[in-house]
């Protein structure tokens, strides 16, 4: 029994990994085929996948869906990590598509444990291991010849949309180490699910999600329909439940999943270009995911609010 829940973990981690690939690659689909802005994509996303995920824990009577509300710290710790941790990620990553392409932008982000690395070792007061300075050395390698592609002279990309991958980078960094503190009192399923509900409403404001734009058909709504539900909903929840399995440092290390996929629909299905520099680049960085991946170390607690 002990096996199969193992090896359902790790399938739940590969899939959830390669589903979260396939949307990027899909959101860059609709930006570029269907004329979508990143706003309304983002705040549909959320909201839906936001509404569903508590019905979930509703009807499987999780009595966290509701005892969040309870603890005044922690309800506005879960207000505070809904902006700046699940909106700002989702955002920032759909913006760095808009400006670039699903597979340089899922990559980008993906530098984001760099930044937790540097984080946790100014928090703990503590000396990079030398593994670490590896990690941070092969992720600046990495995004300097996806970026260059060896030449200091040229960017391979737009300044604007390195801006937006830098932010979602950092963008990551906070939504993984924000919501510690929460994690450890309430279940995934019921902070995931009203982040995303808040983090949509908050997102409505800015661009209400009855404002249809772009190009609707069939395609259209099969696309929108495969990002909400098999690129967040499905992806998230299975995602969950290989933690539960598996553990988070197994979990996250089969994340690497999502560059690479995202990088092969974005190159089989797209036509988009990756030379011989990006790979390198691309490999770069995934070797240092896994690195820090390996590296066991206290995660601190947030700072309550």
């Amino acid at each position: 029994m002990q096996l199969n829940n193992k090896f359902l973990g790790f399938a739940s981690a590969i899939f959830a990994a390669m589903l979260w690939g396939v949307s990027g690659t899909f959101a860059q689909f609709l930006f570029t085929e269907k004329e979508f802005n990143a706003e309304w994509l983002v705040t549909v996303r959320l909201l839906v996948s936001g509404v569903l995920m508590l019905i979930f824990g509703i009807l499987q009577r999780n009595p966290d869906v509701w005892k969040i509300w309870k603890d005044k710290k922690d309800a506005i710790n879960l207000v505070v990590f809904s902006i700046l941790g699940m909106l700002t990620v989702q955002y920032t990553y759909f913006v760095t598509i808009l400006h670039s392409n699903a597979a340089t932008a899922t990559v980008l982000q993906y530098t984001g444990p760099v930044f937790i690395a540097i984080y946790l070792a100014l928090r703990l007061k503590k000396w990079p291991k030398p593994i670490e300075f590896l990690a941070i050395g092969l992720a600046m390698l990495g995004t300097f010849l996806l970026v260059t592609h060896g030449d200091i002279t040229s960017l391979n990309i737009t300044p604007t949309a390195l801006s937006w991958g830098i932010a979602s980078a950092l963008a990551l960094a906070a939504y993984t180490i924000m919501p510690v503190h929460l994690l450890n009192r309430y279940s995934p399923i019921s902070i995931i699910g009203w982040s995303m509900l808040i983090a949509g409403t908050a997102m409505s404001i800015i661009h209400p999600p009855h404002k249809l734009e772009g190009i609707w058909d069939t395609d259209t709504y099969l696309v929108v329909a495969f990002i909400v539900f098999l690129g967040t909903l499905i992806p998230f929840y299975i995602f969950l439940n290989a933690i539960k399995n598996i553990g988070p440092q197994r979990a996250s290390l089969l994340a690497c999943a999502e560059p690479l996929s995202a990088t092969f629909i974005a190159i089989t299905y797209f036509g988009v270009q990756f030379h011989t520099m990006d790979w390198i680049g691309s490999l770069c960085i995934i070797v240092t995911i896994i690195l820090l991946t390996m590296i066991k170390k206290k995660v601190l607690p947030e700072p309550e609010l």
